[in-house]
């Protein structure tokens, strides 16, 4: 790691590009990224970023310009991100199976120009695209539009120097929204994906001889980071397209694979399948990070009973990159935090009257970073509102304890205020997870006419009908304080996810404030 960052001083580049291309002339015959049975090495796919970037000059993809991605992962779409990062384009990735609307909305608020999308959606492009007038690509099988996929055998144009390209115009435009539903566009410099890929890699112990993998959506910034940091240390790249926890497991056993971060509930789900003991047909694994949404403490301890490798749990967000690690191999009797501050990540707890929390107090989790975002995209108000005093404000709440550890709470937006007492959704997921027969579950606040808000949960059994609501009932009474208990309760099949496999907690109360509930 310090060769990397030394290459970086002493060339004065942060440009993506140009370092993946200096991997690819060491190592041309290195796999560089397996995807679905194809692999490429670092020669062919050298090749290809430079015939891609030469083709996005050639349609009229200008500098700073903007590309609306509409892609599954693919070796094409980890391509695009090194021939945007060439041209000093800005591409902004969307699920293709948001609503077309929503993409509209999206595209328009990351003022996208061009856009690439996949055959199965390139019919939708053209009218998505409205008047911004830019070029359509076309990746895979169809007839209209260019196609990138030929570019794989096609002649290689030659390294384009990148001359405007200075690593601090925008990159990458991640998408959020507000609670009023509006696209916030997060913007990712290179220079500040590249500091996110070095405080990965020094966290992880991650080197070019690490074989990494990627099993979440490359519009997810935790994808773009998984494919980016082989890439640019010169290791290799295991991108699936889908997941399933058998699909993981599988990729892992054939593929060699090192170190991955991977979305909690992907890993509860692998747990779940895993043998008692451990299975040697995953050796290969020296570090596992759960990431994205907290993990319950007691996955972690079966992760760690069946993993024969150094576990971790990590906390951040999107616009700062991580903010906590915890090493649940070692700090096992912290389980239920999520880590000490990263290196170079200052952690503050602020309590709703603005002052300073002590330990044990809760508030809202607030963080001063080197891998801060560039700001919500032509949003200054809410860029604005994100910070506090160079900090900025997650939106959770949480608390530190006497040592320096993390505990997540929640987020402020989802606390039941029932009667005016303020209910952790949290709190009661913890009591409630301790019932052995609950698979998962979410707590969240219904309307209520006299209280303003009841405390709900909403529990997946671990098999049909294995939940017994009066034991259900009276687990909470004995684990929760009177207010926390909930008043109503759901048996469900499944809770609502969106493509990060993440609950939307927004969504429980619409979903069941109209389904029969039975009362406690």
């Amino acid at each position: 790691m310090p060769c990397l960052r030394r290459l970086i001083s002493e060339r004065g580049i942060s440009v993506l590009a140009r370092i993946f291309s200096g991997n690819a002339e060491k190592h041309p015959d290195r796999a560089a990224i397996w995807n679905e049975g194809r692999e490429i090495t670092y020669g062919e796919l050298l090749k290809f970023v430079n015939r891609l970037s030469h083709v996005f000059l050639d349609i009229g993809v200008k500098h700073r310009d903007h590309i609306g991605i509409l892609l599954e992962n693919s070796i094409e779409f980890a391509a695009i991100l090194l021939a945007a990062s060439n041209v000093g384009a800005a591409i902004a990735p969307l699920s293709p199976n948001l609503p077309r609307d929503a993409i509209k909305r999206a595209f328009r608020a990351a003022d996208v120009k061009h856009i690439i999308a996949g055959g199965s959606f390139f019919a939708e492009a053209g009218d998505i695209r409205g008047e911004a007038g830019g070029a359509l690509l076309r990746v895979g099988e169809g007839t209209a539009g260019i196609s990138l996929s030929h570019m794989l055998n096609g002649a290689d144009d030659g390294y384009i120097p990148p001359q405007l390209v200075t690593g601090d115009e925008p990159y990458i435009l991640t998408m959020t929204s507000g609670s009023t539903g509006s696209p916030k566009p997060i913007v990712f410099t290179q220079r500040t994906k590249f500091d996110r890929v070095v405080s990965a890699a020094e966290i992880y112990g991650i080197s070019g001889g690490d074989i990494v993998m990627a099993a979440a959506p490359l519009y997810h910034s935790l994808a773009e980071r998984l494919v980016l940091i082989p890439l640019l240390l010169g290791g290799s790249s295991v991108l699936l397209s889908r997941f399933t926890p058998q699909i993981w497991l599988d990729a892992v056993r054939e593929r060699e694979v090192t170190f991955t971060i991977a979305v909690s509930s992907q890993l509860a789900q692998v747990a779940q399948i895993l043998p008692e003991g451990g299975s040697p047909c995953i050796s290969s694994l020296r570090c596992v990070a759960s990431s994205s949404a907290p993990m319950p403490p007691e996955v972690k301890s079966e992760l760690l009973s069946k993993l024969r490798c150094e576990v971790h749990e990590n906390y951040g967000a999107s616009e700062v990159s991580f903010i906590s690690d915890l090493n649940i191999t070692r700090d096992f009797r912290r389980i239920r935090s999520v880590g000490r501050p990263i290196p170079r990540v200052d952690v503050r707890i602020i309590k709703e009257d603005g002052a300073l929390a002590a330990a044990f107090e809760r508030g809202e989790i607030q963080c001063r970073t080197p891998f801060l975002f560039g700001g919500y995209y032509k949003q200054p108000e809410r860029t604005s509102e994100a910070m506090r005093d160079g900090y900025f404000r997650t939106g959770d709440i949480g608390y530190m304890d006497e040592d320096g550890f993390l505990y997540y709470a929640g987020r402020v937006k989802e606390m039941i205020v029932t009667g005016a007492i303020k209910v952790y959704p949290s709190d009661i997921e913890e009591a409630v997870m301790s019932l052995g027969a609950v698979k998962e579950c979410a707590a969240f606040g219904l309307p209520d006419g006299r209280l303003g808000e009841v405390a709900a949960i909403a529990v997946v059994p671990q098999s049909p009908g294995c939940v017994s609501l009066k034991e259900l009932k009276f687990h909470c009474l004995d684990k929760l304080a009177d207010y926390q208990i909930p008043r109503k309760y759901f048996i469900v099949d499944e809770l609502p996810r969106n493509a990060m496999n993440k609950v939307m907690r927004r969504e429980l109360a619409s979903i069941f404030s109209e389904r029969p509930a039975e009362e406690g």
